[in-house]
C-alpha cells in the first residue's frame, strides 16, 4: 500500500511539451508510472511519444479520467495551472515549480484547503511509491520498496537517505518531499497522519532544516498522535543566523528555527534524531 500515488494513478502532466516536463514526464512513464495525458494551453491535438496533449485540463480529464496532476508550469503561471487543476476535478496535484510567488501561495493555499485537494510542493521533487508510481523528479533507481515512510522539506537528503536504507537492505512505503518554501500545500504534519493510516506503513523519517516551525509541529504531532516508530535529521547545525541556506523557508531569527532548537523539540516527543544520513538509516535498520 503506498499514500499519495501509487498503481491506481492516472497522471497528467500540465507542461508536458516543455522540456522539463516531457524529460520527466516520459522517465516517470518509463517507470510504470499511468501517464494518460498532457496539457498545455494551444497545443492540443497533439502528442508526445504516444501521451495525448489537450488544451485544458478539463478536457484532459474528461477525456483520460485522470485524477493527479504534475506542474511544470513557469513560476508566474504555476498557481493558475493548480487552480486550474483542481477545477477540473483533479484531487491530487503535485508542483515541481520553484519560485512561485508567495502571495500566489498564500491565497492558493486557503482556496485548496476549503476545496479538500491535495496539493504538494511547490518547489519539491514530488512524490515516488517504489515500485508502484513516480509522480516527480525523484530519482527513483535509488530507493527499494519496503516499510519505511519518507517525508521531507529536502530533495537531496531525501534521495540521500533512500540510498542509505537502500544499502541496509531497507525500502520506503512512500516518498513525499514537501518543498522548502515558506508556504507549500502539504505540512509534515499533513503526510505524518497519512502515513500513521497506511497499513504497510511500518516506520517513518522525518527530514527537516533550519527555517519556520515544520519541525516543531511535527514533534507535537508525533508525541499526541503517532504509534509508529519516528526518526529525524534536520539540516543546517553550521548554518549563520539570519541567513537563507538554500531554500526561501530556510532563515531563522535568533533562536527560533535553529537546528538545534528543532532536534531539542523533535528530541523531547521520543524521536531519535541522527547526525548524518548515514546515522539515520542506521537508526531505522536498528529498531527493524
Amino acid at each position: 500500500m503506498s499514500i499519495l500515488v501509487g498503481r491506481e494513478t492516472r497522471l497528467l502532466v500540465q507542461g508536458l511539451t516543455g522540456s522539463e516536463g516531457r524529460f520527466h514526464g516520459l522517465r516517470n512513464r518509463d517507470y510504470g508510472t499511468n501517464v494518460v495525458a498532457g496539457v498545455t494551453p494551444g497545443k492540443g491535438g497533439q502528442d508526445v511519444e504516444g501521451i495525448p496533449v489537450f488544451g485544458t485540463v478539463a478536457e484532459a480529464v474528461e477525456a483520460t479520467g485522470a485524477d493527479t496532476s504534475l506542474v511544470f508550469v513557469p513560476a508566474r503561471f504555476a498557481a493558475d495551472a493548480v487552480y486550474e487543476a483542481a477545477e477540473a476535478g483533479i484531487g491530487t496535484i503535485v508542483c515541481i515549480t520553484e519560485h512561485v510567488p508567495v502571495h500566489d501561495m498564500l491565497r492558493l493555499y486557503a482556496w485548496l484547503r476549503r476545496r479538500g485537494v491535495t496539493l504538494v510542493g511547490p518547489n519539491c521533487p514530488g512524490v515516488l511509491s517504489p515500485g508502484e508510481a513516480n509522480v516527480g523528479i525523484i530519482p527513483a533507481e535509488v530507493f527499494r520498496a519496503g516499510g519505511v515512510g519518507l517525508v521531507s522539506r529536502s530533495g537531496t537528503l531525501t534521495y540521500q537517505i533512500g540510498y542509505e536504507l537502500a544499502q541496509l537492505g531497507l525500502g520506503n512505503s512512500t516518498i513525499v518531499g514537501i518543498g522548502g518554501d515558506p508556504i507549500v500545500g502539504s505540512s509534515f504534519v499533513d503526510v505524518l497522519e497519512r502515513f500513521e493510516a497506511d497499513a504497510e506503513t511500518e516506520v517513518v523519517v522525518l527530514v527537516g532544516e533550519i527555517g519556520g516551525d515544520e519541525e516543531e509541529r511535527a514533534a507535537r504531532f508525533v508525541a499526541e498522535r503517532m504509534t509508529k516508530p519516528v526518526f529525524a535529521y534536520v539540516a543546517g547545525f553550521s548554518a549563520p543566523p539570519g541567513k537563507t541556506m538554500g531554500h526561501a523557508g530556510a532563515i531563522i531569527s535568533g533562536s527560533s528555527g535553529t537546528a538545534q532548537a528543532k532536534k531539542e523539540a523533535l528530541e523531547a516527543a521520543g524521536i531519535a534524531v541522527g547526525t548524518t544520513p548515514t546515522e539515520v538509516a542506521r537508526l531505522v535498520a536498528g529498531s527493524a
